[in-house]
This record gives structure tokens, sequence and C-alpha cells, in this order.
């Protein structure tokens, strides 16, 4: 790893210079959006015709919204509708189909999403946090420190930008609709649990009240915050889980994810399976491939008794080869020993399947655009 190194951050992050992002639509409750319409001087019924543009019809331009006198839609444009995302980049791969946007938030501050278009489902990848504090030094939003938490309405304006892109034809392949959403963008979801998990609400509530989504198409993802999984499974949400593990040992995994000194690879993977307990919901293992690393044979074998311990069919393997950032030491395993590791995992009865690498030729490692910007 080239430079210093960043430390793990569990403290609260600030807001930005500026304070909080304005309230937006999205961050309240239907209850709350009924006062707020009021609060106006609308009837409350204008709650409801709000939600529908928004979710159902992905606006979030009250001009666009002809249903509403031209004095409301100036008045809840100003007090209800500002403008979070701002895109500054937008970089293509795969025929189009995969899209990495850089986007600019109310302060000034940046992060990215990706959506990936594939035959039978896209799926967009979001942030959670402007960088992130968890500081693994293989990882490029790791690098980039903590500056502070998404609001609800900052995560869940990536989605509707998606899916408004993908509804109007966008990307190759026609009209479609976004079938799945992967916290596994910039920051750790489970750091910022209270907006993750009020964006999940507002991903799966049927419409006029969300974007109607199966929870079963959503992913959320931690390095391993124990308390937080637990939380989660409480939830009543059966969302998947990702655990991003990246070793199975504790020597090597206080390296790769800090964290591991909070929460060692027992209590993550027993957090984990009781989540599966919990939700009946089969729990995803990430495993970044680092070439000389983490890719060692005895490692996957290692890996593969730790998951049978606790059971067998709670889970299913996914490791990626590493999307190597600019300067670092750390690059991706040589496909004979990515082949050799998953044939490993699978002889211990783990299914297994390499994750796709889509959009790699456009930095496709969330935090690489942030810090290229910043250089």
């Amino acid at each position: 790893m080239t430079g210093t190194p960043v430390r793990l951050d569990m403290s609260a992050p600030t807001r930005g210079a500026r304070g909080k992002p304005p309230r937006h639509f999205v961050d309240l409750t239907p209850e709350q959006r009924v006062e707020a319409v009021t609060a106006l001087g609308e009837k409350p019924f204008r709650a409801k015709q709000l939600a529908t543009h928004y979710f159902a019809h992905l606006t979030s331009d009250p001009s666009e919204m002809t249903d509403l006198p031209a004095a409301s839609r100036e008045r809840i444009g100003d007090d209800l509708f500002p403008q979070l995302l701002t895109p500054v980049r937008t970089l293509t791969a795969d025929g189009g189909t995969t899209v990495k946007t850089l986007w600019h938030l109310f302060d000034g501050v940046k992060v990215e999403s990706v959506l990936m278009r594939y035959a039978n489902r896209s799926t967009l990848c979001v942030s959670s946090q402007v960088g992130c504090g968890m500081a693994c030094p293989f990882c490029a939003t790791g690098q980039l420190g903590l500056t502070r938490n998404l609001s609800t309405a900052e995560i869940v304006e990536q989605v509707r930008a998606a899916a408004r892109s993908l509804a109007d034809g966008e990307i190759p392949g026609g009209p479609g609709r976004l079938s799945n959403v992967v916290f596994m963008g910039m920051g750790e979801p489970m750091a910022n649990y209270k907006a993750v998990i009020e964006t999940v609400r507002r991903l799966v509530a049927p419409a006029p009240d969300g974007f109607g989504m199966s929870a079963r198409n959503v992913t959320v993802s931690t390095v391993g915050l124990v308390p937080a999984i637990d939380k989660l499974a409480a939830e009543g949400i059966p969302v998947t889980l990702a655990l991003s593990l990246h070793a199975p040992d504790d020597e090597l995994r206080g390296e790769l994810v800090p964290i591991n000194t909070r929460w060692d690879v027992d209590e993550a993977l027993d957090a984990a399976h009781r989540y599966f307990e919990t939700t009946g919901r089969r729990v995803s293992i990430e495993y970044a491939l680092i070439k000389d690393i983490n890719d060692h044979a005895w490692r996957a074998d290692l890996l593969g008794e730790k998951l049978n311990a606790r059971g067998r069919g709670w889970v299913h393997c996914n490791p990626i080869p590493l999307n190597p950032t600019p300067g670092s030491k750390w690059t991706a395993s040589d496909p004979q020993v990515e082949r050799e590791f998953v044939a490993r995992l699978r002889a211990h009865g783990i299914p297994t399947t390499i994750r796709d690498t889509r959009g790699s030729d456009i930095d496709g490692a969330c935090g690489q655009l942030a810090a290229e910007e910043d250089a």
C-alpha cells in the first residue's frame, strides 16, 4: 500500500460544512408528508399525489406535475423537492449497459452509483456515505476516510434517477425497470443504519408510498458490524445480507478489515448465521480475491470449514477478483488461483459464484472517480 494508512473511524460523522442536507419529501413518512403539505396550505390528498408522481412516475420536478395548480407546484418544489444530487460525470462500459455516475451533493461532496443492466434484471449499486470510516487498505473508498453520512433522500434519489433512466429507455435494451438495489457503493451501510433502513422501507413499500420492490432483491452489505446485523434481522424486512469477509482467519482479516479488531471472524459469522435463522434469507459472503494475500487454497478450506460448522444451506459465497486502485500494491488473483479457490469451496459443499466484474474499465471500484477528482 502507498501513502499513509487511513485509521478506522467509528465516530459519528458530521453532516458537512453547511449542516444537514435540506429536507426532502422522501425523508418524510406518509404521515409526515400529509403534515408537510397541509403546512403549505395544501389539501391532505396532495401528499398522495406527490408520492405517486415520485415513486410511480419517477418524477422529482414539481414543474412536471401538471395535475397540480401552477402556484402549488412552485411552493411545493421550493419546500419539499430541493435538488440533492447533480450529475457531474458519467462513464459507460459493456456497450452502454453499465453506467457509473459521479454525483455532487448540496455541499459539494461527491458520491458514486453504478447501474448495471443484464438480460433478466437491472441492478443499481448505491452509496450510503461520503467516503468510509472502515479504512480497509485495498478499498478506494476506505482510503478516502469518512466525510459524512448520506440522508435517506440522498440515497433514494440515486435509486429514482436510475429507475427513471431505465424507464425512459436511456440504457440499451429499450425501456425497462429497476429490479435490484445493492448497498455496495461508497460507505459502510450499517454505519449509517437509520438512513439505510429508511431507504429500504421506501424501496419495498407498495406504491404510492414506495417503489414496491421485492425485499429479496435488496442487498445490504457490511464489513461485520455485529450489533447492526442483529438489529437488521429484527426489522422484519427480509433483505439479503452480504458480509464482506475477505479472510477466514483473524490475523489476516485484522489487516484487511480493521473492524475485525472489534468483532472478529467468528463473531461476524455467528451474527450472519443468526440473520439467516431469523429471516430465512441465505447470506452472501463477499470475498475480494487479492493476489498472494488472501487467495491461498488453505484459506478457501478454512473458510469452507467455518461456514459448514454453522450448518448447511445458509450461505452463498461470492469471490470477486479485486478491482485494483491506481498506485496500490493490491491486485487481482491469477485466474488459475481463482479457479482453485472456488473449487476448494465447492468441494466443501459451499455454493460459490464468481461475482461479475463489470465496469472495471471505468474505475469499477467505488470511490475511484471521487478520488480522481480530488487528485
